[in-house]
């Protein structure tokens, strides 16, 4: 492609002439929903406490008054609590209030307030401090929006039996717009590109993906019901990351036309908007390497968040490595870390709950077929470290401990067997816990090998599925825990059904599973949902002015200009930069910009310092913002 000088913005073209035609439009935006076109959220939720989320689109950047309320009622009759906050492009325009002086175990209502109009009304709830009888949720990962539709969000969303959602990694990919590297990562006929046509790797790029997630409307519908609990993976930075680099960051050495920077840099990039798009609390305020925490849901289970990938691991391992490889079995390598490791292992010893939900990203149930590890990304790829968490648990008699897992884009059930006893099939004795690994949400599978024969050579594994996308529904109560694995039909059209495809169950004071003799039963517990989101059956050809201006960021800038921009329709647009005196200080140059999310990058490092103004004009309509250039 012909490069010209002063800016680059490729992406639209790639959507309009590489892809087959007609194409489902990308993620709009609901008009009816301003300012607060990316929704709302909550989650981490405590006893008396929970954090509540959203973002305001305003082009100004001198930030924006936001208020809020939390009610006991949809009408906000009886409002427990309210305040206000300021935001900016600072922090990319999002808001997170972490709400105190709630009462345990209760439902809420939320809404936000900004720019004369209302956010949509979100629902959330605290936990329970005493005795506590049941639980109930789902835990999802690896939700790549260039796989396919987010139907999972769909079907947890529009289910009112859940007390909470958990994502365990992978909320994001940072890979490029049509991607071929990871192998059905994209998908034509679903038209979901990602933002740009390189990978996410500075906090701009980092900040388009979760903007262009964030616009899912079945994710909106998920996060709008239910506070959510989550970790990251490799993939909300880089594929295969660890603590000191990644396998997919360029080295400083490998010349290539998006040099990746500095690898520190990169991730820092990446876990502030991270924190910036999810309500998750910050454990340690500036300090964004701690994300480990936990949640204990009274007296009943301790949810206990794990980081496996970027706290303390070491440099990971390729797929078919021997198990007896002298890097592997190096006893001194890391996966969580020494600070960690001892913090998992104080949980471990609480005994202020009955279960120990160990909510992990990746597989911690040995996959080794004929000597080597499927997988030496995983735990397997750390066994000295695996060996030690398994031993303090049999060393300390510690028993209902379940590992819920993410990563794999499959569905597996596990016994995890003693390292240092004979494992029996039959019986389950030789086991040290249990695993739960619920499939990806879009995210194909990687499992070349037979299910079937690694269950013959590997028989602690109770049931693998290698296929179907879909969510694991965990149900937890005194006597037992019960996963039932849910599966969605098609992820390449929102046309799609649910089925219960396996149900495994740990029960209370037993370290293995068995196999459950009903799917868990419906219950009708929970308060109403929060009002639907508003309807816009014109959908965004309601605009008034053609388009919405999601981002233009950042300000003032180095090097390039993002942009994200929604049309509501098909048309050419013109891009322009211009000085104080309307000067145009580049050759003006026509895009076909798609019905939809459009997403662009301005090249702005040969422009002298000084003030500028970006202009986007479309059908008639000009939307300018003034940026500052700097060294």
């Amino acid at each position: 492609m012909k490069r010209l000088l002063l800016f680059i913005f490729t992406i639209a073209s790639i959507q309009t002439f590489a892809q087959p035609s007609p194409l489902p439009p990308r993620p709009p935006v609901n008009v009816l929903m301003a300012p607060f076109y990316h929704g709302v959220a909550s989650g981490d939720p405590l006893s008396n406490r929970v954090i509540i989320w959203t973002r305001v689109t305003n082009s100004s950047d001198t930030g924006t008054t936001v208020s809020w309320q939390m009610a006991t009622d949809t009408l906000f009759n009886h409002v427990v609590t309210s305040g206000i906050i300021v935001t900016d492009t600072s922090i990319d325009n999002t808001v997170k209030i972490d709400v105190t002086g709630l009462t345990p175990n209760s439902w809420y209502y939320y809404r936000f307030y900004a720019m004369g109009k209302y956010s949509v009304i979100g629902r959330t709830r605290t936990l329970p401090v005493d005795n506590a009888d049941s639980l109930r949720f789902a835990v999802f990962s690896c939700s790549g929006f260039q796989a396919g539709y987010f139907n999972a969000y769909h079907d947890i969303g529009t289910r009112n039996d859940l007390d909470a959602i958990s994502h365990v990694g992978d909320w994001i990919y940072e890979y490029w717009a049509g991607d071929d590297s990871c192998t059905g990562c994209y998908d034509g006929d679903t038209a979901r590109l990602a933002p740009l046509p390189h990978d996410a790797y500075r906090l701009s790029d980092y900040r388009l993906w979760h903007s262009q997630t964030h616009l899912d409307p079945d994710l909106m519908v998920m996060l709008q019901q239910y506070p959510i609990m989550v970790i990251w993976d490799d993939h909300d930075i880089a594929n295969n990351g660890w603590y000191s680099g990644a396998q997919n960051h360029n080295n400083p050495t490998v010349s290539k036309p998006h040099y990746e920077g500095d690898w520190f840099v990169r991730k820092h990039a990446a876990k502030m908007a991270y924190l910036e798009w999810l309500p998750v609390r910050q454990i340690a305020p500036g300090n964004d390497t701690i994300i480990h925490r936990n949640f204990k849901w009274g007296n009943l289970c301790n949810m206990i968040m794990l980081d496996t990938r970027f706290e303390g691991r070491d440099s990971s391992l390729a797929s078919g490595v021997p198990t007896n490889n002298t890097y592997m079995t190096d006893t001194n390598r890391q996966m969580l870390g020494k600070p960690q490791l001892a913090w998992v292992k104080s949980q471990l010893s609480d005994t202020s709950c009955r279960w120990r939900l160990m909510m992990n990203q990746v597989m911690i149930a040995p996959l080794v077929v004929a000597g080597a590890v499927l997988n030496g990304d995983q735990w397997d790829g750390y066994p000295a470290e695996r060996n030690r968490v398994f031993r303090y648990i049999m060393k300390n008699n510690i028993k209902d401990v379940v590992f819920l897992t993410g990563d794999l884009h499959t569905s597996w059930a596990a016994d995890l067997p003693n390292p240092d006893s004979t494992y029996v099939s039959s019986t389950g004795a030789g086991s040290v816990g249990t695993e739960f690994l619920g499939s990806s949400v879009t995210s194909p599978s990687g499992i070349s090998t037979s299910p079937s024969l690694i269950q013959l050579v590997d028989p602690y594994f109770k049931y693998a599925e290698v296929t179907l996308h879909g969510y694991l529904l965990f149900d937890v109560n005194k006597k037992r825990c019960q996963g039932d694995f849910i599966h969605v039909s098609y992820t390449f059209t929102r046309t799609y059904t649910t089925s219960d495809d396996a149900q495994w169950i740990n029960y209370d004071n037993s370290r293995h599973l068995m196999k459950a003799a009903n799917v868990i039963a419906p219950r009708n517990t929970n308060p109403p949902f929060a009002p639907a989101m508003p309807s816009n059956p014109i959908g965004i050809n309601n605009l008034s002015n053609n388009m919405v201006v999601l981002s233009c960021y950042p300000n003032p800038a180095t090097d390039h200009i993002d942009l994200q921009y929604c049309m509501n329709e098909t048309t050419n647009v013109l891009l322009t930069i211009t000085d104080l005196s309307g000067r145009t200080v580049y050759t003006s140059y026509w895009i076909k910009a798609i019905k939809g999310t459009n997403n662009g990058s301005i090249n702005i490092s040969d422009l002298p310092e000084g003030i500028y103004m970006v202009n986007i004009t479309a059908a008639g309509n000009r939307y300018s913002k003034k940026i500052v250039k700097i060294k």
